[in-house]
């Protein structure tokens, strides 16, 4: 009997660790060969775990954030209450309630069942080859393709992420046209941290996928302080996110027990372009915040 997509996808054999960490020729064909299989895949997938899995929506936004998003979006001079929502805990860095813990079983259990498809999928390898990672955004291979996903991850970006940014970091404004996302899985013994570094995007939104009482230790996010060269140590709380510029520097500390997952979305200009490291904050005006992108969407992926 023929198999059908989704069961030709999962008779796949992934490239292996070595060919993907030196970056063979023969894992670019793997995607290359197999993308539109992947996609179909996915599609049937998500067509069978529809029926049995909650929807991905706002409900698993955390209340006041959806709240004062949507008044922003109806009328953007309710911005400011947004910035009641966030907190600066060192020089550009916010920290923000993101997700309702109470839901955050819901994606959880969506991005099990996506990982437990065994369709292939691609780890991010710009940093660190991570195991339990993959890449979100359509524009790398090997993404996760689930529709329903895909339209949840869009309404992140577009209605959530973008005007937040441009609410606190202004002088991003154009350099925000574009997206990319991975997801990111530190344990204690396998990948467990990363290296100083700085991100190829003008603002970063790291959000935590913990559940209440999927306690870990160790594997804090330390950021850089320009102004006195010391780093501080951040931690994550269950549906808690960081919105940093992506040109400063930070590293995760080694996890010492315990698992932590978390959604890294990225935003940036044209082809990856990045706002000057000397421009200037300037005002907007609030109604050129609260609008969607003209530009078209790219295929430039960073890594």
């Amino acid at each position: 009997m023929a198999l059908n997509q989704l069961q030709q996808a999962q008779a796949l054999t992934l490239p292996s660790r070595e060919a993907m960490l030196y970056r063979s020729p023969s894992v670019q064909q793997f995607w290359n060969n197999n993308i539109d299989l992947l996609s179909n895949a996915w599609q049937e997938w998500d067509n069978n775990v529809q029926a049995n899995t909650s929807p991905l929506d706002s409900s698993l936004l955390d209340k006041r954030l959806h709240k004062a998003i949507m008044e922003a979006w109806q009328d953007p001079t309710k911005e400011l209450a947004i910035h009641d929502l966030l907190e600066e805990v060192g020089p550009g860095v916010y920290q923000l309630q993101f997700f309702n813990p109470e839901r955050l079983s819901v994606l959880r259990d969506y991005l099990e069942s996506a990982w437990n498809a065994k369709i292939p999928l691609r780890p991010p390898y710009g940093i660190v080859l991570n195991r339990r990672g993959a890449m979100l955004d359509s524009r790398s291979e090997g993404y996760l393709a689930a529709p329903n996903f895909q339209a949840f991850y869009k309404e992140l970006i577009n209605a959530y992420m973008r005007p937040i940014a441009r609410l606190v970091f202004p002088e991003v404004m154009g350099y925000d046209t574009q997206s990319f996302a991975f997801s990111i899985h530190y344990q204690a013994n396998t990948d467990n941290s990363i290296r100083p570094h700085t991100d190829a995007s003008s603002v970063t939104l790291n959000i935590n996928l913990n559940l209440p009482g999927e306690e870990f230790t160790g594997s804090t996010v330390d950021f850089l302080n320009s102004g006195t060269g010391k780093m501080k140590g951040l931690t994550f709380k269950p549906g808690s996110a960081m919105l940093h510029r992506g040109n400063v520097i930070h590293a995760a500390q080694p996890i010492t027990s315990g698992q932590r997952t978390n959604f890294v979305f990225w935003l940036f200009g044209n082809q990856g372009q990045l706002p000057p490291q000397d421009i200037k904050s300037t005002q907007i005006d609030a109604q050129q915040r609260w609008t969607q992108p003209t530009a078209a969407i790219d295929n430039y992926a960073p890594f």
